[in-house]
């Protein structure tokens, strides 16, 4: 529970109507002249991951799609799909980075990214499928849709042997592991990328 008064913005997943995990999101929206923060706690830890039909899915959620260290923690942890649903906020260039980060974050990984965008009066809409290569493979607009896309662990595989991405060395999260043991940082997301396995 949260303490009185405040809350946790919480992902809750269901598998044949039973909660199977909670994700209490790590990045609390502090931008854009709006503090998440004010009324919210983050979480501090990544939800395990969910296997659906046979493959391994992560979760995130909003605004954590600007940090690429929460999805390559969950695809070093063997992620095929990443769950994003988000309500992204409406403003200059707001379209265009949901578009760019979405892509990003599947190229970064190597897997699906599967974003579901709240759509009103407020927020953009435009849930989308991306493929491992960063591929739009299912749109929405601003209105509401149901949208499908077939996702396959052929699929990322077939990537992952074109873009070894996730077995080659990365001077980006090794001098983050160096500064969090100098305790240069203290993100719950860079202690997460402490529990991530390259082979």
């Amino acid at each position: 529970m949260a303490p009185p008064g405040r809350a946790w913005n919480m992902l809750v997943a269901l598998q044949a109507g039973n909660i199977v995990a909670r994700y209490a999101k790590l990045h609390l929206y502090d931008a854009f002249a709006i503090q998440e923060s004010r009324h919210v706690d983050a979480g501090n830890e990544i939800a395990p991951l969910l296997e659906v039909e046979g493959m391994k899915v992560g979760l995130m959620t909003c605004y954590d799609l600007r940090f690429p260290e929460l999805a390559l923690a969950q695809a070093l942890q063997g992620a095929e799909i990443l769950v994003l649903p988000a309500a992204w906020v409406r403003g200059p260039l707001k379209e265009h980075h949901w578009s760019t980060l979405l892509a990003a974050r599947a190229l970064d990984t190597t897997c699906y990214m599967v974003a579901a965008g709240e759509c009103g009066n407020k927020n953009i809409g435009q849930s989308r499928i991306i493929d491992p290569f960063g591929v739009t493979i299912a749109a929405a607009s601003e209105m509401p849709a149901l949208i499908m896309a077939e996702v396959t662990p052929e699929r990322v595989r077939q990537v992952r042997a074109q873009l070894p991405r996730l077995k080659q060395p990365s001077l980006c999260a090794a001098a983050i592991i160096m500064m969090f043991f100098y305790s240069a940082l203290d993100s719950p997301c860079y202690r997460l990328l402490l529990c991530a396995r390259v082979e």
